[in-house]
């Protein structure tokens, strides 16, 4: 349901036509931009309270008085509405609304196969009769088991370690453990028991990998009862030498049980709390799973003026756990007012009881008191950063004579090997650090190989196309909408929507000299763009930091910052960024190209085959050191074509 457009918005008659059933409102502005969006137990009362209270939040005001129109969704409990105000919210990043900026996926341990079904059949491929344990970030789709999530990749390096010193499973890639002839440095420190040369018979390997998975569930006491009767066993049958082995690896699980196991944690448990300070939230979070600490992370969501910690913790809550596993318990600095309706909506998506709680005793307050003095200790070093990012900016300001502070800096930067698969990066940079969402790449094609100007030229033109033509659509306009104020026939248009990215930049940095800065400057011009400050950075004689040269667009003036200047740190900072971005662009292409090169030269292999060697070998490099036999395994390579594979990268 919606409500109409083109007359003022009246919020009492909109209300008459509501149900009082739950579900999801969501409110526009005149530019039909989404301004919030909101869930309901009973949407006439919810969204009546917006119209007919006669006094409200200064904010809330502010809002209200810009709705143009509304719509709403009926669900069919609050629980729904409350998951599809959290996806919403996710996935529209509603001005007004509470949003969560957490775009990283979390960390997982994977088992890339089950070794209960593989180690007695010979028929299995040996990466599947001798699984690995190995770091993974992104879509669980692969076989085997994930343990996690983790809420750091160190949590899980950590983990891994410890995997490995206890029960030796080996975290080789796939394409290295089919090409091994001997052991590796790994099984002579003691960290892998070398199943690729067959050291390990697969039935004691599959033993190990599930002790590992015993662990990694929680399960570290049925690990040492069962270490225990295999070692008294070895004992009893003499074998002296293996039991002593499995005697050290029982003393050093007991030693990992008493540094990691937290006395009090309940199984599965998040700790979670806020603090609020300078209008900056903090959202601290202490993760144990399996009674194991895994460690903390804090985050910041934009509140867009909200200062209401149980508000925060509410959406923080439902948007952080939409796409993740959740934990039985939820402990909370502050109880959400929709408390009892999110923990019904959490164990719908978890499939399994949650509870919420903020009253605690005991261990749990103090596992909560500790969450507070994380959030309060990442708060106050947020704030002094970001106190040192704005004197930057204010810097940067004051050194190039700027009007205000610039609130978007753009850097370009260009990467290339001796003219090869050459890559133009864009970073962004606002107030509050790297702005990674609206980072750009662009892979450059047509020009001279290793001509930089005709490289930053093409980028530059065609990141600035679409602010120009929308600039010009922009400026179509502006004779219909007089001609509008002159008749009530003629409806004014709406304005025209920016497309993503289409923002020009307060400040435009170059990475380069006057050559570069010179298509910079030609580009904006014949854009129609030329109210865009431009700088090129040019680096020192002995391309030390801070002996860069800002070499001012237009009027071509050169400043030499030195390297204590905080505008300096700003421009090393943007600038050593986008060459960052660049140069891991380019190498990945690079290595791309080369790949197919490589294989396109070999009369018979096609794409589908090239797709295939490269998936069966890991890439390129594991490719190159297979053998004839090893190339035969892939579908669709005879020995024939197996030895011209062969030739091509041995002679």
């Amino acid at each position: 349901m919606s409500s109409g457009s083109t007359a003022p918005f009246d919020g009492k008659i909109f209300v008459r036509t509501l149900t009082g059933a739950p579900g999801v409102y969501r409110m526009f502005d005149a530019d039909d931009e989404l301004l919030y969006v909101g869930k309901a137990g009973n949407l006439k009362k919810r969204v009546g309270s917006y119209f007919l209270k006669p006094k409200m939040d200064p904010r809330i005001a502010a809002m209200v008085g810009q709705i143009a129109r509304m719509e709403t969704t009926v669900t069919r409990t609050e629980a729904e509405a409350l998951l599809l105000e959290a996806q919403l919210i996710k996935s529209l990043k509603p001005r007004y609304n509470i949003v969560l900026r957490d775009d990283k996926s979390y960390p997982y341990i994977h088992l890339t196969a089950d070794p209960a079904r593989a180690a007695l059949d010979a028929s299995a491929p040996p990466s599947e009769r001798f699984p690995r344990l190995a770091f993974h970030r992104g879509a669980r789709s692969g076989k085997g088991r994930y343990f996690g999530p983790f809420p750091s990749a160190g949590a899980v390096r950590e983990s891994l370690d410890l995997i490995q010193k206890l029960f030796r499973i080996r975290n080789c890639e796939d394409s290295y453990f089919r090409n091994r002839s001997r052991p590796c440095l790994q099984h002579q420190i003691g960290r892998c028991t070398a199943p690729c040369v067959g050291l390990v018979a697969p039935e004691d390997y599959a033993a190990d990998v599930r002790h590992a998975e015993m662990f990694l569930d929680g399960r570290a006491g049925a690990v040492m009862d069962e270490l225990v009767a295999t070692m008294e066993r070895l004992s009893a049958d003499l074998a002296f030498e293996r039991a002593a082995v499995v005697r050290d690896q029982i003393a050093a699980v007991k030693r990992v049980q008493a540094r990691h196991y937290v006395q009090g944690a309940s199984a599965d448990m998040d700790v979670i709390a806020c603090a609020i300070r300078g209008g900056i939230a903090c959202v601290s979070v202490l993760f144990f799973r399996n009674g194991v600490s895994l460690g903390s992370r804090d985050f910041f969501p934009r509140l867009a003026g909200a200062t209401d910690e149980a508000a925060i913790l509410g959406s923080f809550i439902a948007q952080y756990y939409l796409e993740r596993p959740v934990p039985a318990e939820l402990i909370v600095s502050h109880a959400p007012e929709d408390a009892a309706p999110l923990a019904e909506a959490l164990a719908g998506h978890a499939g399994h009881a949650v509870e919420i709680k903020a009253n605690v005793r005991s261990d749990r307050a103090r596992f909560l008191d500790l969450a507070r003095r994380n959030a309060d200790a990442a708060l106050a070093s947020r704030l002094a950063s970001r106190q040192t990012l704005l004197a930057r900016f204010e810097a940067l300001r004051d050194l190039l004579a700027l009007d205000e502070t610039p609130q978007r800096i753009e850097c370009f930067d260009i990467s290339h090997t001796m003219g090869e698969a050459t890559v133009a990066s864009c970073v962004v940079f606002g107030p509050e650090g790297p702005e990674k969402s609206q980072y750009r790449r662009f892979n450059i094609t047509g020009i001279t190989p290793g001509d930089d100007y005709a490289a930053m030229r093409q980028a530059l033109q065609r990141r600035f196309r679409r602010e120009s033509a929308a600039a010009s659509a922009a400026l179509a306009q502006e004779p219909a909408a007089a001609d509008a104020q002159d008749t009530d026939a003629v409806a004014a248009p709406a304005p025209v929507k920016p497309p993503l990215m289409a923002r020009l930049p307060d400040l435009l940095l170059i990475d380069g000299g006057k050559g570069q800065l010179q298509q910079a400057l030609d580009v904006l011009n014949e854009l129609g763009l030329e109210g865009v400050p431009v700088v090129g950075v040019a680096k020192g004689e002995a391309r030390r930091a801070g002996d860069e040269t800002l070499i001012v667009g237009r009027s071509g003036r050169t400043l030499f910052p030195g390297p204590e200047s905080p505008a300096s740190h700003l421009v090393q900072a943007v600038r050593d960024e986008a060459h960052r971005f660049a140069i891991t662009g380019h190498r990945g292409r690079r290595e791309k190209a080369r790949e197919a090169s490589t294989l396109e030269e070999i009369a018979g292999v096609g794409a589908r085959r090239r797709a295939a060697l490269l998936k069966h070998f890991g890439g390129l490099g594991g490719l190159s050191k297979a053998g004839i036999e090893e190339l035969m395994q892939v579908s669709g390579i005879s020995r024939q074509l197996a030895e011209r594979i062969y030739a091509t990268f041995h002679g």
